[in-house]
């Protein structure tokens, strides 16, 4: 028996240890080599569901044991979008050697709220090369943190200290004029969210129409903006979409920054779908404008193809973001010197104070594939989905519902002589078919009121022929129902 003072968590057997790490970074490679070979997606099935469910346990079970019974009834059920046809919503697919990147990252185990250490260098190295891809100069600086809302978020509340006209951070809302954010009727839905939490309500955003394209339109806003301030208002900040989740579309971000930098609002730019097409040297022109936001939202697990979870926002003047996020503590104060010589710089620069190292997947990202690696995949998904609007557009009873200007497309399976309701139906039957089947997996939508198939192609995996296998799938399923029964 192993006195409790001499207990650990470590293996008692290091060599055994390593033969079932080998064996289960075997299996991971095995997996991911062969994922043509199955479903897009496949849900868990009864029996897995029942062993899955179990009481908690009390006592030690052999860690081979424990990677078997993961092997068999965790690995073989993600969600899919590590799959060459997985399109749904907006999620990107993951590299390989980000396993690697996070098998480091976890074995460091490294706290991401500054300290002198490799992790600290390498999230502001990779954090400066993102603000010099986005056009920001060196008082930029940023934060990685899980997702597209929470940096969305990060980036209105800066918004906020730096054009309330006084310290909200301090005084708080009471008595304070309504404030007011502005952004398109297609921005996500993330908006609302920030709204509520920053205690605006959701009468804290005022959401512009969008012209025939679905982008911002400029007339209304800066219309909306004067009928507020004559209300006795407060406006501070505007979000332009570089890429709206539901088709894409690019707001003019030039001209919001015009309307932003004479009303003295704060531009902030949620570029989560499309904003990493600044990587390509031809759809970075589409964006222009990008480079003059106060604050850029994104996700390198999306068009960045890294493992969950890794958002970021960038804020062009860190003086900015810290007047948001700064604050101290007798626990936290620098000595001077040993391990945190200088105050815990990303601790300053966001919510969080526990962090880990989502830098290193980036960095490896970036040193294993380069820019240019990461940017001809971006073009691949575009051309990709041109390719598949050029397919349905030839096609009688396939019809866009939207324009597709990057990576998204929008469409149904439209036969003559049914009505908006009868083809909702029938598509969305289609969809279900489709997914259920594992054939591939896009997402739906609404456009006008109209049931869209929706594709968005943000994964490395894709070949043009999946494309091909996605429209005989939808046009084989539609005459199938068709000829038996439209769903009621």
């Amino acid at each position: 028996m192993v006195p409790d003072s001499d207990y650990s968590l470590d293996p008692a057997d290091w060599e055994a240890f390593e033969a079932t790490a080998q064996q289960t970074l075997h299996d991971a490679v095995a997996f991911l080599q062969t994922i043509r070979e199955r479903p897009t997606w496949q849900p868990p099935p009864h029996e897995v569901k029942k062993r899955l469910h179990e009481a908690i346990p009390m006592y030690p079970t052999p860690l081979a044991e424990v990677c078997a019974q993961a092997r068999r009834d965790i690995l073989p059920y993600p969600t899919g979008n590590i799959h060459p046809r997985f399109w749904g919503w907006v999620m990107g697919t993951g590299t390989a050697d980000g396993v690697i990147a996070d098998l480091i990252a976890s074995t460091m185990n490294t706290h991401m709220a500054g300290y002198d250490q490799s992790g600290s260098l390498i999230e502001e190295q990779v954090l400066r090369w993102l603000c010099q891809l986005f056009g920001y100069g060196p008082e930029a600086l940023g934060i990685f943190v899980s997702g597209g809302t929470v940096a969305n978020i990060l980036g209105i509340v800066a918004g906020r200290q730096a054009k309330a006209g006084y310290d909200v951070r301090a005084e708080g809302l009471a008595g304070r004029p309504q404030m007011i954010i502005y952004g398109s009727s297609e921005t996500h839905s993330w908006i609302y969210k920030c709204c509520e939490l920053l205690g605006l309500g959701r009468k804290g955003y005022r959401p512009i129409p969008v012209d025939e394209e679905h982008r911002i339109q400029i007339d209304a806003l800066a219309q909306a903006i004067d009928e507020d301030r004559a209300a006795g208002h407060l406006p501070i900040c505007v979000n332009g979409n570089a890429g709206t989740v539901n088709t894409g579309a690019i707001d003019n971000l030039d001209q919001l920054a015009d309307v932003c930098k004479k009303e003295d609002l704060w531009f902030h730019v949620d570029g989560a779908l499309g904003g990493l097409a600044v990587l390509s040297d031809s759809l970075k022109p589409r964006l222009r404008g990008i480079e003059r936001a106060d604050s850029i939202a994104f996700d390198l697990h999306k068009w960045g193809y890294l493992q969950y979870e890794i958002g970021c926002v960038l804020m062009k003047d860190v003086h900015a973001q810290k007047a948001a996020f700064q604050t101290s503590a007798d626990y936290l104060e620098s000595n001077g010197r040993g391990i945190q010589p200088n105050n815990l710089e990303f601790a300053q620069l966001g919510i969080q104070l526990s962090r880990g190292f989502r830098a290193l997947r980036a960095w490896m990202a970036f040193k294993t594939h380069g820019v240019t690696g990461i940017s001809r995949i971006i073009d691949q998904n575009v051309r990709h989905v041109q390719y598949l609007a050029e397919r349905i557009r030839e096609h009688d009873h396939l019809e866009l519902l939207a324009p597709t200007p990057l990576n998204v497309a929008c469409f149904r399976f439209c036969p003559p002589h049914l009505d908006v309701q009868a083809l909702n139906k029938l598509n969305r039957e289609i969809l279900m078919r489709i997914q259920e089947a594992g054939i591939a997996v896009p997402s739906s939508t609404l456009i006008d009121g109209q049931f869209a198939i929706r594709v968005a192609n943000s994964n490395h995996r894709t070949k043009q022929e999946d494309m091909d296998i996605l429209l005989d799938a939808v046009i084989g399923i539609g005459e199938e129902i068709l000829q038996s029964d439209l769903p009621r």
